[in-house]
């Protein structure tokens, strides 16, 4: 089931399973870990708010991110590798392929570039894929952004950037939703 809108906060709680995975779908990206992680929240938990639901499910997957369990730090990153790489041509998510647009503006050898520090930033960080609040940045400034954190290389410190990141995105996509209505 895929949505279009958001349905009134108050009403997630009286959803079908399915409705609530559509709801994360729509804020984050399309994810079978993530539906197993937080649908029953969605449930279980009234929110004043979609920005009170998103970081609850970002205290989700920090806890999962601080757990000293390899499986745990598996299923988080399974789920940040839900987005999809940053300028990739093949983008299945309509919102990704709008928040992105402005990475695809530029020549052969940026896109290269771009595919080439994703290819880095994957090796560097086994089982990570870059995601960042790109919120109309340039290309120039992400690739600047990935080739720092790359540098820095803490894998630790990835996972928490990447969830900050994956929540900042949802908040936005929550906004424009309602901004929509």
């Amino acid at each position: 089931m895929e949505l279009s809108k958001l349905p009134p906060i108050s009403s997630l709680p009286s959803l079908t399973s399915s409705e609530r995975a559509a709801v994360l779908d729509l804020l984050f990206e399309p994810c079978v870990q993530l539906h197993t992680l937080s649908v029953a929240l969605l449930q279980e938990r009234a929110f004043p708010s979609y920005d009170d639901m998103i970081a609850s499910i970002g205290v989700q997957l920090t806890d999962l991110a601080e757990s000293t369990s390899t499986s745990d730090k598996e299923w988080v990153e399974s789920i940040l590798a839900a987005h999809p790489r940053l300028g990739d041509k093949k983008v299945d998510s309509s919102q990704s392929r709008a928040e992105q647009a402005q990475l695809n503006i530029g020549g052969d050898d940026e896109s290269k570039s771009l595919a080439r520090l994703n290819e880095e930033y994957e090796t560097t960080f086994p089982g990570l894929r870059y995601v960042v609040f790109v919120n109309g940045r340039s290309r120039a400034a992400v690739m600047k952004d990935m080739t720092a954190r790359i540098s820095r290389g803490d894998i630790n410190r990835e996972r928490f950037e990447a969830i900050k990141a994956m929540c900042e995105i949802a908040a936005d996509r929550a906004n424009k939703a309602h901004s929509k209505a």
